[in-house]
């Protein structure tokens, strides 16, 4: 009997483990834009391909207190202070922002990045309709406001100026 139970534990122990595996992982350094030249390196975003989309877990400093805006954008570019990321990643041409669960908008709609009031951000989440191949190749862009994942009353949800950036290899 006991070396059934053995067997059952090492059986599902290999099981998890090919299961864990098998999700690809990426780490994106995050660079915050200022008034000087030289962006500053404030931390990184682990992206994970998961069963229900890819989790996303900010390990950043230095960002202001609240909900910032946080998408995927189309190009893996950081210069101009973020501009040159391109729009939001909307590869089937909505041309709409709804939100990170809506399929009608931006595929590049994440769930809202939340600061801490010490300016860090842990909070795992979840961008439920991406695979992590999908991301690769693109770029994070944090926003100085929230989203309201609406074009109204502002364009794109009230994001507002780009203020970090990571680029997904």
């Amino acid at each position: 009997m006991h070396g059934k139970k053995l067997l059952f534990f090492f059986i599902a122990a290999c099981a998890a483990l090919g299961i864990n595996s098998a999700y690809a992982t990426v780490t994106i350094p995050m660079v915050l834009f200022s008034k000087e030249e030289t962006p500053q390196i404030i931390g990184t975003i682990t992206a994970e391909d998961s069963f229900c989309g890819v989790l996303l877990t900010p390990n950043l400093t230095h960002l202001s207190p609240g909900i910032h805006g946080f998408h995927v954008h189309i190009n893996p570019s950081c210069d101009d202070k973020g501009i040159a990321a391109g729009g939001h990643l909307d590869p089937a041409n909505t041309n709409q922002h709804h939100g990170p669960y809506n399929k009608q908008g931006h595929l590049g709609d994440l769930p809202v990045l939340i600061v801490n009031p010490d300016g860090t951000a842990t909070l795992p989440t979840l961008a439920p309709r991406f695979k992590l191949s999908q991301m690769k190749g693109h770029t994070f862009i944090i926003h100085a406001n929230g989203d309201n994942y609406s074009d109204k009353p502002e364009k794109l949800g009230g994001g507002g100026e780009r203020i970090a950036c990571g680029i997904i290899k």
